[in-house]
C-alpha cells in the first residue's frame, strides 16, 4: 500500500473518522430537526439503523484493498488505465520458473490453468517446455544418487460453461490431451474439466491437487492472462470452506501483479501460489482497448453462427479476421463462427473486401472501435491454410485465432483458405473442437447486432444533416438570386 500518488497501484488512504452519534439512541418522544445533534448520520442518510452489526462481533472485518483493485472487483476496470503501463512486466523465468523445476527441496505441483474456448492461445507453452524439460532431465537422477524431484503436471481447464452442453466430456478430454502434447506437455499427471463460475468439477480438482502436493510440498497455479486464475482459486477456496483472502477478479489481462501465496486451501504446511498471468502477445486481446475487450470477452454459452459458402466469398469476423474461400474442390463448404456474439460478422464477395476495410472497419464491424484504431493494429497479413474433411454433416478442421475464438470448417473434399488478420497474431489449424453447427444458416451481409443497428443509424444521421446542409445552402443561393433580381 501506498498513499503518496494516486495514479499508482496499491494507492489507499483511510476512512475518514465517523461521527460520535453515528449511532446515538433517538428519543422519539418528541420531533426531531434534520439539524438536530441526537440524530444519527445514518438516519439522516435515509437507511434505517440495522438492529445488530451484519458481520457479527465474531466475523472477520471486510479486507482493505487499494484503489485498483476496489475498481477491478466493483467496476471490472482499473483506476487509472495509463499507470498501467508503469508497471514493471513479471520476469516468470526469474520469479517462478526454476522454483517449480528445482530437482531439490519441496515437491512441486504445476496447476496450468487454460481457458476452454480460447485453449491453444491461452496454453502456456513456456511453461509446458519447461516441465517437460526437467521431467527429461531428472527422470533418472535418483539412479546415481541426485536429486531428482519430478514437477506433477496438473492441467485444468476452465470455463467449461462456455461450450455447449452437447459435447462429450470424454471426447473433449480426449482433444485437450491430443492439444497438451501438441503444446509441448510430454507428461500430464491429471487434466480436469472445471467451470469456476458454476464449480463444475472443483472440488474433484481440490482432492486430485491435495493428494499429489502432499503436507509439505507447493502448487504453482500459472497461465496466461485472463486465463482465469484467481476465479479458480477463488472458487476452490469456496469449495474447502475455510477462512480464506478473496483474490481480485476482473476481464481485465495482467490483474494479478504478484506472486501471491494462499492459506486454508491445502493441507499441512503446503503451500498454494498464485502467479501473475503470462503475456501471450500473440493473443489479439492484448492489443484491444478495454472496451474493445468487452466486445470480444466470451462470458455466456457459445452459439454457432454458420455460413453456407461459396469460392471467392469471403467472411469478416468484426474488424479483426476475414477468411476467404479461395478455392474448393466443391460447391460450397461450411463456416461456422465460434466467439462473441457481441462481434458482428459480415458475408459476402472477396472482390468487395477492400471496400469493406475502408468503409465499415471501426463501425459496422468492431472491434476495433474508430476508424483511427484500425491503424493503430498494425499491419494487414495474409496466412493460407489447406483443409481436407470427410463429411457433410460434421465439421473437420478448426482455423483458431489467438485470443478471439476459431471458425469450424465442414466439407466432403479440400478447399484453400486464406485468413487475413493483422501481422503477429497467431492462427493455427487443428481437429475440431465442436463437430455441431447451427440449425438456421446466416444470410449475406451483415449479421443483426446493436453494434451494426448503432453504426447505420450514425451514417443515416451524418448523411441527413449533409443533405440538409446542401438544401440550406441551395435555399441561400436561391434567395440571394432573387434579391437580385428584383433590385
Amino acid at each position: 500500500m501506498q498513499s503518496s500518488d494516486p495514479a499508482l497501484p496499491g494507492f489507499f488512504t483511510a476512512p475518514s473518522a465517523k461521527s460520535p452519534d453515528y449511532r446515538a439512541p433517538i428519543d422519539r418522544a418528541r420531533p426531531l430537526g434534520s439539524d438536530d445533534t441526537s440524530l444519527s448520520l445514518f438516519l439522516k442518510s435515509g437507511h434505517l439503523m440495522p438492529k445488530e452489526d451484519p458481520l457479527g462481533p465474531d466475523q472477520p472485518s471486510r479486507p482493505l484493498v487499494c484503489t485498483r483493485c476496489h475498481s477491478l472487483r466493483h467496476y471490472g476496470r482499473v483506476k487509472n488505465p495509463s499507470s498501467e503501463n508503469l508497471l514493471p512486466d513479471f520476469d516468470f523465468d526469474h520469479m517462478v520458473g526454476p522454483k517449480m523445476v528445482s530437482p531439490a527441496g519441496a515437491r512441486s505441483v504445476v496447476l496450468m490453468v487454460v481457458d476452454a474456448a480460447d485453449f491453444d492461445g491461452s496454453f502456456p507453452r513456456k511453461v509446458a517446455r519447461l516441465i517437460s524439460s526437467s521431467i527429461e532431465k531428472n527422470s533418472r537422477a535418483w539412479k546415481e544418487g541426485k536429486p531428482g524431484n519430478i514437477p506433477r503436471a496438473v492441467l485444468a481447464v476452465t470455463k467449461i460453461d462456455l461450450l455447449p452442453s452437447s459435447i462429450s466430456p470424454n471426447a473433449l478430454e480426449d482433444w485437450v490431451r491430443k492439444r497438451a502434447r501438441v503444446g509441448g506437455v510430454s507428461k500430464l499427471t491429471a487434466v480436469h474439466l472445471v467451470s469456476a463460475v458454476r464449480n463444475w468439477g472443483v472440488r474433484n480438482l481440490v482432492d486430485r491437487v491435495r493428494d499429489l502436493v502432499g503436507v509439505r510440498g507447493n502448487v504453482w497455479v500459472v497461465g496466461a492472462q485472463n486465463a482465469g486464475k484467481s476465479t479458480l482459486i477463488n472458487s476452490m477456496a469456496r469449495c474447502v470452506g475455510d477462512k480464506v483472502s478473496h483474490l481480485t477478479e476482473a476481464p481485465v489481462p495482467g490483474t494479478t501483479l504478484g506472486i501471491i501465496r494462499m492459506e486454508g486451501i491445502l493441507n499441512g504446511k503446503a503451500k498454494l501460489f498464485d502467479t501473475p498471468g503470462i503475456l501471450h502477445p500473440y493473443q489479439i486481446t492484448t492489443r484491444l482497448t478495454q472496451e474493445e475487450q468487452k466486445l470480444a470477452h466470451m462470458s455466456k454459452e457459445l452459439k454457432p453462427r454458420t455460413y453456407r459458402i461459396k469460392p471467392q466469398h469471403s467472411v469478416h469476423i468484426g474488424g479483426l479476421v476475414r477468411v476467404d474461400i479461395e478455392k474448393s474442390s466443391v460447391d460450397s463448404i461450411y463456416l461456422t463462427v465460434w466467439a462473441s456474439p457481441l462481434v458482428p460478422l459480415h458475408m459476402g464477395k472477396t472482390e468487395n473486401a477492400a471496400i469493406l476495410i475502408e468503409t465499415h472497419f471501426g463501425q459496422q464491424l468492431q472491434p476495433p472501435i474508430g476508424d483511427k484504431r484500425v491503424q493503430e493494429l498494425g499491419k494487414w497479413v495474409r496466412k493460407e491454410f489447406n483443409v481436407t474433411g470427410e463429411s457433410w454433416d460434421r465439421s473437420s478442421v478448426d482455423i483458431a485465432v489467438a485470443g478471439l475464438g476459431w471458425c469450424a470448417i465442414g466439407l466432403k473434399g479440400e478447399a484453400l483458405l486464406g485468413i487475413w488478420t493483422y501481422d503477429g497474431i497467431d492462427v493455427l489449424q487443428r481437429s475440431s473442437l465442436i463437430a455441431e453447427r447451427a440449425t438456421i444458416f446466416e444470410e449475406a451481409g451483415f449479421t443483426h447486432s446493436k453494434i451494426v443497428f448503432k453504426a447505420d443509424s450514425e451514417a443515416n444521421k451524418l448523411k441527413h444533416r449533409k443533405l440538409e446542409k446542401k438544401l440550406t445552402g441551395s435555399a441561400a443561393a436561391t434567395g440571394t438570386l432573387d434579391e437580385a433580381i428584383r433590385m
